[in-house]
């Protein structure tokens, strides 16, 4: 029989090589099929009912008057924010680009933690921090003249959704040692859908459904079922068998998906513009992101 920690691990491989995908396929129906705003909306409604029908199924658990401030600062950051802010960025720039300032998350995550949760700062986390940083601006900066698909307006789009996530996980954080994961997930996408709604039906009613092809109805269906869905509950399943730390370590897969699906995309399929997208710079720019996440989970030595 495989241990559970053996299937935490398969979960977050798969999560991640889910996540990895996510970023050309999602790009390949924007904006010629679908809005982005639109996109977002699809997105959060189906999942908003997938995972509520769980949660009425299964978990039937109640929250605290207290914590709905939370809960909906979670649905702002964590659904609409957070996605709105990826799809546009997605929409607008490399798809590698995206993937590799994704991996800053983690080191987001650590400065809204020491800044709200008053963690200890260490000096590996200081230098981590430094590091990291240097190689997510470096490549926002770069976008603005590379050529290929990057852009330095998406660049930061991404980035600010990797902040938006980044604060929506710190938030969370404390309802996850209160609430069933469901829960904290399906309240998520509840207010993440209401906060979207307002200006998201519109552009979903100004949507040429005639125009879709099998190909645009598959992609949308990979990022409900798989990006949002799947992903949220193998991430949710890791979480319990293995550590914050082990589990944010499997961001550093994304780039290497995206970077093995453009690299096909280029060279087996000859589309000229992703070709662009691979060079020595963003190459070294992952890699300084990845050493500066590195250098962070790093266990400091402890002094004799």
């Amino acid at each position: 029989m495989i241990k559970d920690t053996t299937k935490a691990h398969l979960a977050l491989l798969s999560a991640n090589v889910i996540y990895g995908a996510n970023y050309i396929i999602a790009k390949g129906v924007m904006p010629n099929k679908i809005d982005p705003t639109a996109f977002v909306f699809i997105r959060l409604s189906c999942c908003c009912l997938l995972f509520w029908g769980i949660k009425l199924l299964v978990v039937k658990e109640k929250i605290d008057k207290k914590d709905l401030p939370r809960f909906i600062l979670c649905g702002f950051f964590g659904g609409a924010a957070n996605q709105l802010l990826f799809f546009h960025g997605i929409n607008l720039t490399s798809p590698i680009d995206a993937s590799i300032i994704t991996t800053a998350t983690p080191v987001i995550v650590l400065i809204f933690s020491l800044l709200i949760l008053k963690e200890r700062i260490t000096k590996n986390k200081l230098i981590g921090i430094t590091i990291a940083t240097i190689g997510a601006v470096f490549l926002i900066l770069y976008g603005n003249k590379a050529t290929g698909t990057s852009s330095f307006l998406g660049n930061l789009f991404v980035l600010l959704n990797a902040s938006c996530y980044g604060l929506y996980l710190v938030i969370a954080k404390t309802l996850m040692s209160k609430y069933n994961p469901i829960t904290v997930v399906s309240w998520m996408f509840l207010f993440g859908f209401i906060f979207v709604s307002p200006f998201g039906i519109s552009e979903f009613l100004k949507t040429n459904f005639e125009a879709f092809t099998v190909n645009t109805y598959l992609t949308i269906g990979y990022v409900v079922v798989f990006t949002t869905f799947f992903a949220y509950l193998f991430n949710i399943f890791a979480l319990k068998h293995l550590a914050p730390s082990i589990t944010s370590s499997y961001t550093y897969l994304q780039p290497v998906i995206s970077f093995i699906i453009v690299s096909i995309l280029a060279f087996v399929f000859m589309q000229e513009a992703y070709a662009e997208d691979i060079n020595f710079i963003k190459i070294i720019s992952c890699f300084v992101v990845a050493y500066g996440v590195y250098i962070i989970s790093k266990p400091e030595k402890l002094k004799t």
